[in-house]
């Protein structure tokens, strides 16, 4: 039975391991989630896919968040934190595993459950981390701890995609996409099953190593510390709540995480396309994410040395959301070309690009202010926050339906209403305790 442990009877290097033991956690959730950005392209290929099917890809991962978050926060409240993390590092070994037969087979389909099961891994230690870090430490210093899980975040993110071209793709791969389309049946099934059978191997390491991490969680001196604890305030104010849908703050803050992975996502994922409309060739617009990516973690940087000694968590939230605004009307408005790091383009592009910098510490400042006051609702409340990051599968077909109505630069404008929003709750909508106004 594991035992939990007030935050505040933790030594410094208790806080300090914990920390570090977060983190790796942090860098597998982005090496496994951006590894997408590689597996989108390849299996639509591989498996023949139209667009549309292609981007299920994205769809099939991320809606686990939804589905699987609060079963998850059940599950942590009946396993505790550790065992909870191993477990869900095991069903994303699962996931892993399962890619081997879809493999074999060339079955799309299964390369979806393959993706949702990881994706559901993925909440559960979401689930769990997401709340660890904010609570793991003082509450003034949030902001500052998630910056440093989301440098490692990033960091994998920029690594996966180059790690898992390098794996699975051969420098002959251009002439062999090419001649596809003119190989008879037989010889195209048999290069298009060992195109897909390359990834195997890699997916069985991954699985191996997934299953490596549960156990060591599992046994590592992270300590199981206690999330339900309430301060004499807390359990006053909390005395007549019965459910989790009795705390605005929370419910706002889902929301605002909602519309913040969306906005993230599509600065990301949709730049090389949009780089393609300014006749940018795919070779040198590949590296305008490893930009936006590059100004997020430039972002959390601040953060680290900025919050709380120069500015408090929730002004950095406000000022990062106004930013995010600021810039979305730049990438509308904006036009002109420029040379900037030897690429020539439309200056709008580099207001996509300073999104990450304006995104940067808004899912950091949400977390603190979403969770405040929560007592013995944290677990099932960080499952609802976790819920928000089906944004991520939501947002970018908002965005490519207003593509495909008018043009690239125009459907930036759905980020619009989103920063409104995001700016609402840093400005007021964390203060909204309850829903009587």
């Amino acid at each position: 039975m594991h035992k939990p442990v007030a935050i505040s009877s933790l030594s410094k290097r208790d806080t300090q391991i914990s920390i570090f033991l977060i983190g790796l956690m942090f860098f597998i959730f982005g090496f496994v989630s951006w590894a997408n950005a590689i597996l989108i392209p390849y299996f639509k290929i591989a498996c023949e896919l139209s667009n549309f099917r292609a981007y299920l890809v994205t769809f099939a991962f991320y809606i686990s968040y939804f589905v699987m978050s609060v079963p998850a926060s059940y599950l942590l409240k009946s396993l505790g934190f550790k065992k909870g993390m191993m477990l869900g590092f095991w069903i994303m070994s699962i996931g892993a595993f399962i890619f081997i037969p879809a493999a074999m087979g060339r079955t799309y389909s299964i390369f979806l459950v393959g993706l949702f099961t990881l994706g559901t891994g993925l909440a559960i230690l979401q689930t769990a981390a997401n709340p660890y870090i904010t609570l793991l430490g003082p509450k003034e210093n949030a902001l500052q701890r998630i910056s440093i899980m989301g440098i490692c975040n990033k960091g994998a993110g920029i690594l996966a995609p180059l790690v898992f071209a390098a794996v699975i793709l051969k420098a002959t791969d251009s002439d062999l996409f090419k001649n596809l389309a003119f190989m008879s049946g037989e010889n195209r099934n048999i290069a298009l099953n060992e195109l897909i059978s390359r990834v195997i191997e890699p997916y069985f390491y991954v699985g191996i190593i997934l299953f490596l991490l549960g156990l060591a969680i599992r046994f590592s001196p992270l300590p199981e510390i206690d999330t339900d604890q309430e301060s004499l305030e807390s359990t006053q104010s909390n005395a007549s709540k019965k459910n989790i849908l009795q705390f605005p703050h929370l419910i706002l803050g889902a929301f605002a995480i909602f519309l913040h992975v969306g906005t993230h996502i599509i600065a990301i994922d949709t730049i090389i396309g949009y780089a393609g409309s300014m006749q940018i060739q795919l070779l040198e617009a590949k590296v305008f994410p490893a930009f936006t990516l590059a100004a997020t973690i430039l972002g959390y940087i601040i953060g680290i040395i900025c919050i709380p000694r120069f500015i408090s968590q929730v002004n950095a939230l406000r000022i990062c959301t106004v930013l995010g605004l600021l810039f979305s009307i730049g990438i509308l408005v904006s036009h002109g070309m420029v040379e900037i790091a030897g690429l020539k383009a439309d200056i709008s592009i580099w207001f996509v690009v300073a999104l990450g910098l304006a995104n940067s510490l808004i899912w950091a400042g949400i977390w603190p202010l979403a969770l405040d006051g929560l007592g013995k609702f944290t677990k099932i409340g960080a499952s609802i926050l976790i819920m928000g990051l089906c944004g991520n599968a939501i947002m970018p077909l908002v965005y490519g339906y207003f593509a495909d109505l008018y043009d690239l630069k125009s459907a930036y404008a759905v980020l619009l209403p989103c920063y409104v929003y995001l700016i609402f709750y840093a400005v007021k909508g964390h203060q909204i305790k309850n829903w009587t106004f």
